[in-house]
């Protein structure tokens, strides 16, 4: 396999992109698209076709129990990197959903739509990598969180990294370049694999440092190493070993069901990470609830919590 080809990828997983991108050699039947070996099998509902049924139910699951991290972190109201953390979530809301529209076929990939979707649930995915990243940053509280500097500058970096993952995979789906097409999908690798992985490899490293040489905390530690382990499985199992499920559940479900749902477990252990690292004056969030200061929208107000206490 030759360096940023998804040939070997796609062979194994029914990932959104394999269905725009160039097919496995020039003499293959399908003008576009890299057809797995296998993949879980399409349900007839209502006249409607629905793709991957098993992974929509994780998808739903997962807006659920993301939902209910949104109002948890909410309640928080003097945590350090409460709204940084709500802008966060609000991206993988917006992930999840994506998911859910290229994964079961609410956007078929014969569609002309479809190509703009996968580039959308990229983009999407680039934000959520580069977010968490400076969430994991603003913990060494180098700037003030909270602050409307804060959050524009992590809005900006969100928004420029979702348009790069946008435009790339745009073109190299669309074919609008010869040096960026279905066949030569080598910046499309580089951006939206390589990159991203560097960013969330650097949000564990630092939060390792954190953890390690500020906080001293084992179950602070324990909850980013559960975080880790559910996140690295989640990829081996969709990136590896979704064939051989595949086989095994005689084609209802595959890799990406198990994966879907072991990203949902690493997103929860986030969570559940800066819940343990952070404070909240119980005074202080009671009298904000009396007065109302919960207000939807509100979210860039200037708090003195620290986390080194």
């Amino acid at each position: 396999m030759t360096f940023g080809s998804f040939d070997s990828i796609c062979n194994r997983t029914a990932l959104p992109l394999c269905s725009v991108v160039g097919s496995v050699n020039q003499t293959s039947y399908f003008n576009r698209g890299i057809v797995p070996e296998c993949y879980a099998r399409s349900v007839e509902l209502a006249n409607t076709m629905i793709f991957q049924i098993g992974t929509a139910f994780v998808h739903f699951g997962s807006l659920i129990i993301m939902l209910i991290i949104i109002y948890n972190v909410r309640a928080k109201y003097t945590a350090i990197g409460r709204t940084e953390m709500l802008f966060f979530y609000y991206i993988v809301i917006g992930l999840i959903i994506s998911s859910l529209v290229v994964d079961c076929g609410v956007s078929p990939p014969s569609s002309t739509s479809y190509a703009y979707f996968v580039a959308v649930q990229l983009g999407f995915a680039g934000s959520v990598c580069i977010s968490i990243l400076y969430n994991g940053l603003l913990c060494f509280q180098f700037w003030e969180d909270g602050t409307r500097t804060s959050m524009w500058t992590v809005r900006l970096l969100s928004a420029c990294w979702f348009f790069i993952n946008f435009i790339v995979s745009l073109v190299t789906f669309k074919s609008w370049n010869t040096s960026l097409d279905g066949r030569h999908t080598e910046a499309l690798f580089v951006i939206s694999y390589v990159i991203n992985a560097i960013f969330i490899a650097a949000y564990l490293f630092s939060q390792l440092i954190l953890v390690i040489f500020a906080l001293r905390s084992f179950w602070s530690f324990g909850a980013i190493a559960l975080g880790t382990f559910f996140f690295v499985a989640g990829q081996l199992i969709t990136y590896q070993f979704s064939e051989k499920i595949c086989e095994g559940a005689s084609h209802y479900i595959d890799g990406l069901f198990f994966g879907s749902a072991c990203n949902t477990f690493a997103l929860m252990m986030v969570y559940k990470y800066w819940d343990m690292i952070t404070e909240d004056d119980l005074e202080f969030s009671v009298a904000n609830v009396e007065h109302g200061v919960a207000a939807f929208g509100v979210d860039d107000e200037k708090r003195a919590s620290t986390i080194f206490n």
